[in-house]
């Protein structure tokens, strides 16, 4: 499937009421069509049966869609770890909304296989000073390392996080709150002492209270924490 009937078949798909409501949802994206994810996916799935190597060398980004097809279909290729992360470095710098890097990174399930080898490939991107790409590693942390073995190196990480970026921001304080419920005592030590701005650090318990996972006692004592 050429980039033609690539862009011809999202043309067909696209939806004008969805199209308003992502838009919403993503402001200063303005190329977007409006294809709903399903059936994003289900194309992504067709090209993946394909030549990947071709598609991503070729693959055009004018539409919103088209850079989160190249995601998708990263994350579906059936190749080694090695080349995937060489696709991946090749797409971050794609990346410029947080719907794209967000679907992205939940599609990367070859990463639980190598759980090493993905940190080593993050780190360089946890220290950029790019919004998008530091949003890229934060949310591969929190979607793939908050489990026994690697929560001390995550909560550290998000406490050393420094950018203005509001998704930079947001991510930091979505991935603190899924911390919490997972590891509430380990994550509590945190918020009592870090290097969180008061955005950040806000954020994070705002999302704790809005978690159905957190029990009412527990969502009392948060609120009381909140920086005034």
């Amino acid at each position: 499937m050429n980039n033609e009937e690539i862009r011809k078949k999202l043309l067909e798909l696209a939806d004008e009421k969805y199209k308003n409501f992502q838009e919403g949802l993503c402001p200063n994206t303005n190329n977007i069509i409006g294809v709903r994810v399903p059936a994003l996916r289900n194309l992504a799935k067709e090209i993946a049966k394909g030549d990947i190597n071709t598609y991503l060398k070729n693959a055009k980004s004018d539409y919103y869609e088209e850079t989160m097809l190249q995601g998708m279909v990263i994350g579906l290729a059936k190749i080694d770890f090695k080349q995937t992360c060489k696709y991946i470095s090749s797409f971050i710098p794609k990346i410029d909304n947080w719907a794209v890097c967000d679907v992205t990174v939940s599609g990367l399930k070859m990463v639980k296989k190598h759980l090493d080898e993905m940190l080593l490939f993050l780190k360089p991107y946890l220290k950029s000073k790019k919004e998008f790409e530091l949003r890229f590693a934060i949310v591969v942390l929190l979607n793939f390392y908050i489990t026994e073995k690697y929560i001390d190196f995550v909560l550290e990480t998000l406490n050393q996080i420094k950018h203005d970026g509001y998704y930079v921001k947001m991510a930091v304080a979505w991935a603190i709150s899924i911390t919490f419920i997972k590891f509430p005592q380990k994550t509590m030590k945190l918020l009592k002492k870090n290097n969180l701005d008061d955005f950040t650090y806000n954020k994070a318990l705002q999302k704790i209270v809005e978690s159905y996972r957190v029990d009412e006692k527990t969502k009392k004592k948060i609120k009381k924490m909140k920086r005034l």
